[in-house]
């Protein structure tokens, strides 16, 4: 069964306190609406990076397809073309692997170089920060700061409140 709620008028002529039930509406639907707009907005930031973190995972994988599968028979030639130079297997094989830890140690370097290029998603960290002020009120049904409104990634402001773009 559903129930309507009547807002209690806010011109104080009634002189009656508002419900607990309208409070808890109002600031339930407040804080939805706050949250849809805070993961719209984490969304349209983090898109932006996934691209740059897309190719510093494919870095990472790359160095170790490399070094597992298509460097294999190289790196057993190589050591064998050094023993047939006239240094003993062992050591052959010995300088071909510090040359595999060479290459995998670049290609971890170049990856993580990437990845370290991936932006926070700032805005949202900012908003997220505010949010106890965004959520105190001074009045019922009256927020003591404004909510930017996000909508295809970008950020609306309701008021003069200082949310940066």
């Amino acid at each position: 069964m559903a129930h309507t709620v009547s807002p209690a008028p806010r011109d104080g002529s009634a002189g009656t306190e508002p419900s607990v039930g309208t409070l808890v509406q109002s600031a339930m639907a407040d804080f939805s609406t706050l949250v849809r707009g805070e993961i719209e907005l984490a969304k349209s930031e983090i898109g932006k990076s996934a691209k740059k973190a897309g190719i510093g995972a494919g870095a990472f994988g790359a160095a170790g397809v490399v070094l597992a599968f298509s460097a294999f028979f190289f790196f057993i030639a190589l050591a064998e073309f050094l023993t047939w130079l006239g240094l003993q297997r062992w050591i052959s094989y010995l300088i071909v692997w510090a040359l595999l830890v060479v290459v995998g140690v670049i290609a971890a370097l170049v990856g993580k170089r990437l990845i370290g290029k991936v932006e926070k998603p700032e805005r949202t960290l900012e908003t997220l920060h505010d949010l106890p002020d965004v959520l105190h009120r001074e009045a019922p049904g009256q927020r003591h700061r404004a909510v930017p409104e996000v909508s295809n990634g970008r950020v609306q402001r309701q008021g003069t409140e200082s949310y940066t773009l």
